[in-house]
């Protein structure tokens, strides 16, 4: 029963990490996509493509919450009162960034229509590097199980500076593949072209990355470089070819495969770290059956779930597939 909970959390955090990334890295394209004319064509595809579900994607986010919280009280507790700044200023990027992409669109003013713009495009960049933070801190074993722990350290070291820098741009490469799509389907093809460079950028910046973390976690977080190169090591193979096929037939114009295959890379990659980080919740000194809540709380939580998914699940796939087939006007 504990592990299955385990299970149904990370698979929210693997679903929050695909879809409220590709709509985080869609923000970053926003923020680098240049002045008011040479960006104007990428934002109008951004906002066209985010308007129908920006903020559907947050609900994985209150699912990870919850069933942490629920599941395990303690563990949420020690994450919450020692991982609180990065946890805080992310939250803070949301509220910003959700404020800025409904504001610049009612706001008539072009200088209040920049400032918009701005908060929601640097809030899509902030949010997801300080999530990644909070994963490096956990990661690492910066979280005493007891709560209570370093306030900056936990969060300002190494393994949480490439957690940040990878959740950046893996979500930046994740919304570039889909924003290809998007214009492919338009029949746009110059800005078909244009995210499609992007894509290969990020790509290749996050391969480096990777290769460059390889010796910081060796230094810094020894077990779970172990566990990566270990039990985690199919599923960071797959992410590779995954993430590599879909650079290929992002030149041979196959939108839907792509994004299938680079949902997949992202995916395998979260799953890897908790393949890795398993059977620890924390570090390597709180397990997972240590963190659980009573056993009658974990099967009232499962009922929820499954009540959660009958509901929810066709809920968001007929809303993602609406928005996909261009059935949905911009809500925003």
């Amino acid at each position: 029963m504990t592990n299955f909970i385990a299970v149904v959390l990370f698979a929210g955090v693997v679903l929050y990490a695909v879809f409220g990334g590709a709509d985080f890295g869609a923000g970053f394209w926003d923020l680098t996509a240049g002045g008011a004319e040479p960006g104007r064509h990428p934002r109008e595809l951004i906002d066209h493509s985010l308007g129908p579900v920006w903020e559907a994607n947050h609900v994985w986010l209150i699912y990870c919450l919850v069933i942490l919280w629920t599941a395990f009280p303690g563990a949420f507790a020690a994450i919450m009162t020692t991982l609180y700044v990065p946890l805080g200023l992310a939250a803070l990027g949301i509220v910003l960034r959700g404020s800025g992409f409904a504001f610049r669109k009612v706001v008539v003013r072009t200088a209040e229509q920049r400032v918009a713009g701005a908060a929601f495009a640097a809030s899509s960049v902030i949010t997801p590097f300080f999530f990644g933070t909070v994963a490096g801190g956990i990661a690492s074993g910066r979280v005493p199980a007891e709560g209570g722990g370093d306030p900056l350290r936990s969060w300002l070291n190494p393994t949480s500076a490439l957690g940040g820098a990878l959740a950046v741009v893996v979500c930046a490469y994740l919304a570039a593949v889909f924003l290809t799509g998007d214009a492919h389907a338009r029949g746009a093809g110059g800005l078909e072209a244009w995210f499609r460079r992007r894509a290969l950028l990020a790509a290749g910046a996050a391969g480096a990355l990777a290769l460059g973390g390889i010796a910081i976690l060796d230094s810094d977080a020894h077990r779970l470089f172990e566990r990566l190169l270990g039990p985690a090591l199919p599923l960071v193979i797959v992410s590779a070819l995954s993430g590599g096929a879909a650079l290929v037939l992002l030149r041979r114009a196959a939108p839907r495969l792509t994004r299938v295959l680079a949902v997949i890379a992202v995916a395998t990659v979260v799953a890897g770290w908790g393949v890795a980080q398993y059977p620890y919740l924390l570090g390597t000194h709180l397990r997972i059956g240590q963190a659980a809540a009573p056993t009658p709380t974990l099967v009232a939580l499962t009922v929820v779930f499954g009540a959660a998914v009958a509901l929810v699940i066709p809920s968001l796939a007929l809303l993602y597939v609406l928005q996909q087939r261009g059935q949905l006007e911009s809500t925003s």
